[in-house]
């Protein structure tokens, strides 16, 4: 890993023991051990702010929103719309009218996929994506060119976990439609050069999808300076509720897509001869949404605004030098992903021991990690793996609990030996 940013060694400093009393899930124990929980790349747990604004919502004001004349729907719909405003300055989009809420970041590449690529898709038109994305980024490419006729062409991956600039620009042509491209890898922790990547789609006229899922728990985004079309995110791992996702859309373009699933809420009026659609976001959130869950995201993004991202930042960094430091002292440890710019995950494997094995037995001292491929298959077969173990760092973890995963580790390589 490159040497700590010199932004980062001055950034504030993080107070995390007063962070964790916000967490009421880990002050209990596992198998009679400390919960260290060490999965949140999968999953984040929520702070007493965000639990309270879901449960105050159902208990003081919960209705649905949008249509209703009375009090409570009132309240809800303005608090409903102030989530939408925290999370466009979160992102520091240019308008509210850009966000869009969503049942997660995986309805949110396929609402882009549906809306905005398929209607421009033709067979022998190509979808760009890299060799290290999840799923999400990948499925759905997959069934559009099936449909279609057109191809998907990846960009590889080096032995470290990165991809080249000069890969993603030879492989750019002029059949290129779009460009989809994770921030943060949730498999290998790689930080890709996003803004780079957008600046050289543009100059061929190429729009850009970002995957943000990991990205905006650990680090100030700005998509405005990123440049990219299209962003797209999850609640759950942004300490929010579950249920909920976001896509920030370039309002030029979103009013140029034609919805994607129709029903109350997305419309101006209907008859048997016709229908007129709203303008965005609204034209794109058809149904009753979940309502308290956004007004839970929105106090997630108070959260993490008021700790301040740069913090989170330095901390989750300091956390990834020292398990790496830890885990590579480690016999028969192999770390998965060494990119030069990191975010904070660690993947490993071990001689002898399945991952499965891994979790099973460091879930027996308290430590919860994942262990799989982590939905991200294309990544394991590069590697040529079927799975590894990860621990995923958030701002409540501890380096006292980067040593008990570093001696859970230990204690797996005895038992293996």
């Amino acid at each position: 890993m490159s040497a700590p940013d010199p932004l980062l060694r001055a950034a504030p400093r993080l107070d995390v023991e007063r962070v964790r009393e916000d967490f009421p899930i880990l002050r209990q124990q596992v198998h009679g051990k400390p919960l260290v929980y060490l999965d949140n790349g999968a999953s984040a747990q929520k702070p007493q702010q965000v639990i309270e604004a879901v449960t105050r919502c159902y208990r003081e004001y919960y209705s649905n929103i949008h249509r209703g004349i009375h009090m409570l729907s009132q309240t809800a719909t303005a608090a409903f719309e102030e989530a939408r405003g925290k999370v466009a300055r979160f992102l520091n989009a240019p308008s509210e009218k850009e966000i869009i809420f969503t049942r997660g970041c995986t309805e949110a590449i396929n609402l882009v996929a549906y809306s905005y690529v398929r209607p421009r898709l033709r067979a022998g038109d190509e979808i760009l994506i890299s060799a290290m994305e999840h799923h999400s980024n990948i499925v759905p490419w997959q069934i559009l060119c099936e449909e279609t006729g057109a191809k998907l062409v990846v960009v590889p991956i080096s032995d470290a976990g990165e991809i080249s600039l000069e890969d993603v620009e030879s492989r750019i042509t002029e059949r290129t439609r779009i460009v989809g491209i994770m921030q943060v890898s949730n498999a290998l922790g790689t930080i890709n050069p996003v803004r780079e990547i957008v600046r050289i789609a543009h100059a061929r006229s190429v729009a850009v999808l970002v995957d943000g899922a990991q990205a905006v728990p650990r680090m100030a985004v700005d998509v405005q300076d990123i440049g990219a079309d299209f962003y797209a995110f999850s609640s759950h791992k942004l300490y929010g509720p579950t249920g909920v996702g976001v896509l920030y859309g370039r309002l030029d373009l979103l009013k140029t897509m034609p919805p994607w699933q129709g029903g109350g809420d997305m419309i101006r009026s209907v008859s048997f001869e016709r229908t007129e659609f709203a303008e965005p976001p609204a034209r794109f959130e058809a149904g009753t949404p979940n309502i308290a869950g956004v007004i839970g995201l929105g106090a997630a993004v108070d959260y993490v605004t008021a700790l301040d991202l740069r913090a989170i930042e330095a901390h989750e960094a300091d956390l990834l030098r020292y398990a790496t430091e830890l885990v590579s002292e480690i016999p028969g440890v192999r770390i998965i992903g060494t990119a030069a710019e990191k975010a904070g995950v660690l993947s490993f494997v071990m001689e002898d021991a399945h991952p499965h094995d891994i979790g099973t037995i460091l879930d027996a001292d308290g430590v919860a990690i994942r262990s799989g491929h982590h939905c991200a298959q294309p990544v394991m077969q590069r590697f040529g793996i079927p799975a590894t173990a990860r621990a995923s760092f958030g701002l409540y973890n501890t380096r006292v609990e980067v040593e008990q995963l570093a001696a859970s580790i230990r204690k797996v390589r005895d038992l293996f030996a």
